[in-house]
């Protein structure tokens, strides 16, 4: 079996694990930070460890692929978030008029 039939590659800002939701940097990224794959099969048990050690493996033989992968996906993430911020939906419009309404209301 090859690495790469452990993954679906949907874009190039989107690199899940087969049969999953779950973005490859939802494992290197705790992996990056220290964490085992033990622990992170803790957190993610339907992946199971042959999932989260592909995942890493794939990682280190395209390291510097893999990097540039996350680094676009973070900066895409706080370009998403700015417009977000610039531009809330209704609804998250209206949940912070409550929250500012009920923070005002408590205060008194």
């Amino acid at each position: 079996m090859q690495l790469e039939s452990y993954f679906d590659f949907i874009s190039p800002i989107d690199i899940r694990i087969k049969g999953h939701r779950i973005g490859i940097d939802t494992i290197l990224t705790p992996f990056l930070e220290g964490f085992s794959p033990e622990m992170i099969a803790a957190d993610y048990p339907e992946l199971g460890l042959e999932k989260i050690y592909a995942t890493i493996t794939y990682y280190y033989r395209n390291q510097t692929d893999v990097a540039d992968y996350l680094q676009s996906l973070q900066e895409w993430r706080e370009q998403h978030y700015q417009e977000t911020l610039k531009n809330p939906s209704p609804v998250a419009e209206r949940l912070r008029q409550l929250k500012s309404e009920r923070m005002l209301s408590s205060s008194k």
